[in-house]
């Protein structure tokens, strides 16, 4: 199932489209084994090319386990009332094949500032946050 997003050039598709490019953080919920759902706050990288989500994980975070067990996850932009939303469905996998997050370079013009401030380095973030991740959305809501 490919994903449909909201018309470019439509007041929807071009808040969706600058959302996605520009927030920094968006959370991802995927569920554990009993089902419960586990929300997570993310740094992420919108790729339009072929209309995935890239994010990066600890090796030792227990998302990892339940993306194995489950794939299925949300991802979501929100704001601060609830009324621009933008909600993604589909798979998160990892992606082993994927560069780490310092050799990214549009992940690198996004958050470096930020990873060298709480990291030290960019290269210090790619080695604590060394799995790569990418969501593969199916479905779209939002408002």
């Amino acid at each position: 199932m490919s994903l449909s997003l909201p018309e470019p050039g439509t007041e929807l598709g071009d808040r969706v489209a600058r959302r996605l490019r520009d927030e920094t953080i968006g959370w991802i919920t995927s569920v554990d084994g009993s089902g419960t759902p586990q929300p997570a706050p993310v740094w992420f990288l919108w790729r339009p090319e072929d209309s995935s989500v890239l994010l990066y994980s600890m090796p030792t975070a227990k998302r990892l386990a339940r993306l194995r067990a489950n794939p299925r996850t949300a991802f979501h932009l929100n704001d601060a009332v609830g009324d621009d939303v933008v909600v993604l469905l589909g798979d998160l996998v990892e992606r082993p094949d994927l560069p780490g997050a310092a050799d990214v370079p549009e992940y690198e013009a996004k958050y470096g500032d930020v990873a060298r401030k709480m990291f030290g380095s960019s290269e210090e973030f790619a080695a604590r946050y060394s799995v790569p991740l990418l969501f593969v959305p199916e479905r779209f809501r939002g408002h």
